[in-house]
């Protein structure tokens, strides 16, 4: 079998050059979940970067990425399967008009007929398991689901094979490398967190969001990615609803370029906090702390 990624340092400077900056842990855990076949659950806050992670993997790979966005009421018929109703339907008509429905093994022939490949419609799940190229599949926000639909998704990784009662049983012809991603909204089961490596990802550390700003944000300047990213991290240790995300970091950063700032001050600051956070409980408190900040408060004393 051939392997995406030679070492954990490939992992790094592929994920690099579809602009993912990832450090040594998350490095490591991608290149152990390659070679060891198991699914990889990713925990952390929203707008850590943990969706972009299977995004980039699969772009890094030239994988296929399939994608199933879990949601309360997801169910088998939207994960995994479900058979063309209609057409079906369409057919029974078709046949009655066309033949005696008298007819020896007429109704039989119907039968097979309806359910065989051409009136079953895949879902994210079988349609991974049936590729025959090197998938990515995207599980995101398994937190979201029910203990039911949990127990479905834990069968599939287990054993990378689906039965479908009139087809019999369809087994992966290759393994696709999983990504399930939680927002910690409910605890997951000790059997599905067992089957996975664990990758927990938080907000970044300001050397390594300013790169990320730095990378993709076009048009921005140092001096500005450093402004950004120290005035985030300052924001981020007030006691917010929800802090700003990487994502909302990046969408500030590409408004103040838009802007023509150079440097940001606490006007500029309130002016657009709006874009950093979304909640007005925290964008009074935001105020607050730039109110009573110094002129220049996106260089504090402490940087780490």
């Amino acid at each position: 079998m051939s392997y995406s990624f030679a070492d954990v340092d490939s992992v790094r400077q592929g994920l690099s050059g579809v602009q993912y900056l990832a450090d040594e842990g998350i490095a490591g855990v991608v290149y152990l979940a390659e070679r060891l076949q198991k699914p990889v659950l990713v925990e952390g806050p929203a707008g850590t970067g943990k969706t972009q992670l299977a995004k980039s993997v699969a772009e890094a790979t030239g994988a296929r990425l399939i994608r199933l966005q879990c949601y309360e009421g997801l169910d088998e018929s939207k994960a995994l399967y479900e058979w063309n109703y209609k057409k079906q339907l369409l057919r029974i008509q078709a046949e009655r008009q066309g033949e005696d429905p008298e007819g020896e093994g007429m109704w039989q022939q119907i039968e097979d007929d309806l359910f065989s490949e051409e009136f079953l419609l895949t879902r994210p799940l079988l349609e991974a398991i049936r590729s025959p190229d090197p998938v990515v599949l995207l599980i995101d926000e398994v937190d979201r689901v029910e203990i039911e639909t949990e127990a479905l998704l834990l069968e599939i990784l287990s054993d990378y094979q689906v039965s479908i009662p009139e087809l019999g049983t369809v087994a992966a012809s290759q393994i696709p490398l999983v990504f399930l991603t939680s927002n910690n909204t409910r605890e997951l089961s000790e059997a599905l967190k067992r089957r996975c490596l664990f990758l927990h990802i938080d907000y970044p550390d300001l050397d390594r969001e300013k790169e990320i700003v730095l990378a993709k944000v076009p048009g921005v300047g140092e001096s500005l990615a450093d402004q950004v990213a120290r005035i985030v991290r300052s924001v981020r240790q007030i006691e917010l609803k929800k802090a700003p995300s990487v994502s909302e970091t990046l969408d500030w950063a590409r408004t103040l370029v838009l802007l023509g700032v150079e440097h940001i001050d606490a006007d500029t600051a309130a002016e657009t906090v709006n874009i950093l956070l979304k909640y007005r409980s925290d964008i009074e408190k935001a105020l607050k702390e730039f109110a009573t900040s110094d002129e220049d408060f996106a260089v504090p004393a402490a940087t780490s």
